[in-house]
């Protein structure tokens, strides 16, 4: 039988890319890295697809690295491969930017609908200094969040969702079916919550349902299933308040 949004205790969101608009971030935060360089052949595609590569990359080979640090090797690695001269400043402040980047114009008004309706909780790929400075712009206190930092890994390594399973009962005594996991990404979070066997709601920000672009997402070459999908998270907070 089809589930229903009502049939749900709680909503686990990715933050970045979902809530917070991330592509717009890292495409502000490389702009002091092509203005050095005075360097034009650069485009906001082209760069998000190589970060989404090179950030994938080393999430897989330093798992228990903390989020900044992350974005710092990041940094030097686009530098590299578009032969770009960069600097350990420069490297150091892209990896500080997280608090610099924008929420979505409509996460803040969804999520204070939302949480009118379920338990709120953060399963994000930062770490927790960094989410800190987001929550700020979100507008909600979160029931719980996990980031990580806590794990010791990157989404979509198992790890991050075990931890999720594991903590939900303890902290908010709630179960795998209570849980609609809400995301745009397919790769970080559809993929892996579909191995969880959790209920998902796709928040397609990059339109990828209709032929959109990747962006700074991995692709993955087969779509997921999923049980609910909205172009934004007004929309998603509109359909929970439809009578």
């Amino acid at each position: 039988m089809a589930k229903e949004l009502t049939d749900f205790k709680v909503l686990t969101f990715d933050c970045y890319g979902t809530l917070i608009d991330w592509e717009s971030g890292i495409w502000d935060a490389l702009q002091p890295l092509l203005m050095e360089n005075a360097y034009d052949n650069v485009t906001r595609g082209l760069a998000l697809g190589a970060f989404a590569e090179e950030e994938g990359t080393q999430q897989r080979r330093t798992p228990d690295m903390l989020y900044p640090e992350v974005l710092k090797q990041v940094h030097g690695a686009l530098a590299r491969r578009f032969d770009l001269r960069s600097s350990t400043e420069l490297d150091a402040a892209f990896g500080a930017s997280v608090p610099h980047w924008p929420a979505f114009p409509d996460t803040a008004d969804a999520l204070r609908i939302l949480k009118k309706h379920y338990k709120l909780v953060i399963l994000s790929n930062v770490n927790r200094a960094g989410f800190a400075a987001s929550n700020r712009k979100l507008g909600v206190a979160f029931d719980a969040v996990y980031t990580a930092e806590d794990v010791g890994s990157y989404k979509p390594a198992p790890a991050n969702f075990d931890y999720l399973l594991k903590h939900l009962p303890e902290d908010l005594g709630l179960k795998a079916g209570d849980i609609l996991h809400t995301a745009q990404s397919l790769f970080h979070d559809h993929v892996p919550a579909s191995a969880f066997g959790l209920a998902k709601a796709w928040i397609d920000r990059q339109g990828l349902s209709q032929g959109g672009d990747w962006g700074a997402t991995a692709l993955v070459p087969e779509r997921p299933d999923v049980d609910f999908l909205f172009p934004t998270m007004a929309a998603m907070a509109e359909a929970v308040e439809k009578p």
